[in-house]
């Protein structure tokens, strides 16, 4: 486990063929199970199971093909550990399954707007949410991102957001924000989200940071995904004291180093 309670680890499993990350490293359910495994060994609080691509220009993945790639992993995972699980979908019946497979956590990039059962769904569980900001979709997030004021604009969003969630009964104690770096911004809004992480504190919700081998990485550096793990630690000891309570990564064993170090400094006398 992470081993403080000032932050929690979620890793990543992407049980799809075409993951920008990993290329469908642990599209098989067998590979992605061990993974989590290893995962968890190495920190992680939370395992995010995730069955569609959210990379630039990915297409939709049908629903019932979402569910066979998940709902295997989810409930494997939970007969073999006892760790949170978080479905990573848009689709209110991939989240039904899920939660009734063992999963205790929806992680929404559509901040609970692509799918109309999506609030309903929350109102039947007591589960946590992740809501996330993104311009666009995948399929055009990317394609010309803009903003007049990135932070303010963001902190709109969650706004607004929260208010839609509160006024239909649910408990806003339950809901994680996640200012959404990669989806439909540009090297400049992602830089400018981290600088600025402290700002979200307003909105008086849990904070998560999903910058894990994001591409404004390779666009600094020139490393390709797969090699962008330190630089995910680097950036993750730096936002330590920005309030940030989840970070979601795919190589939990070097972030969780980063953050016990920072841990450590921020304590020291």
């Amino acid at each position: 486990m992470s081993g403080s309670g000032r932050f929690r680890l979620m890793g990543i499993i992407n049980v799809t063929p075409d993951s920008f990350s990993d290329g469908g490293a642990t599209f098989d359910h067998g590979v992605a199970v061990d993974h989590a495994l290893k995962l968890v060994e190495d920190g992680a609080d939370i395992i995010d199971v995730g069955g569609e691509s959210t990379r630039p220009y990915a297409q939709p993945v049908e629903e019932q093909e979402e569910i066979n790639r998940v709902i295997p992993v989810i409930s494997a995972l939970r007969a073999r550990s006892e760790v949170a699980i978080s479905i990573d979908t848009t689709k209110a019946s991939v989240a039904r399954r899920a939660l009734a497979a063992g999963a205790a956590m929806i992680n929404d990039i559509s901040a609970l707007r692509a799918d109309p059962e999506m609030i309903a769904t929350l109102k039947q569980s007591s589960c946590e949410v992740v809501i996330m900001h993104m311009q666009g979709s995948p399929a055009t997030m990317q394609d010309a991102p803009h903003y007049n004021s990135v932070i303010d604009e963001i902190i709109d969003f969650f706004r607004d957001r929260l208010e839609v969630i509160g006024a239909a009964g649910i408990d806003l104690n339950r809901v994680i924000i996640d200012p959404g770096i990669g989806f439909g911004k540009t090297l400049a809004h992602n830089l400018s989200i981290i600088k600025n992480l402290s700002r979200f504190a307003e909105l008086g919700r849990p904070l998560l940071l999903g910058h894990s081998r994001k591409r404004f990485m390779g666009e600094l550096t020139g490393l390709e995904a797969h090699e962008r793990d330190t630089i995910t630690a680097v950036i993750s000891a730096l936002c330590f004291n920005q309030g940030v309570y989840i970070f979601r990564v795919h190589d939990v064993a070097a972030t969780n180093r980063a953050l016990k170090i920072a841990s450590a400094i921020g304590d020291a006398t």
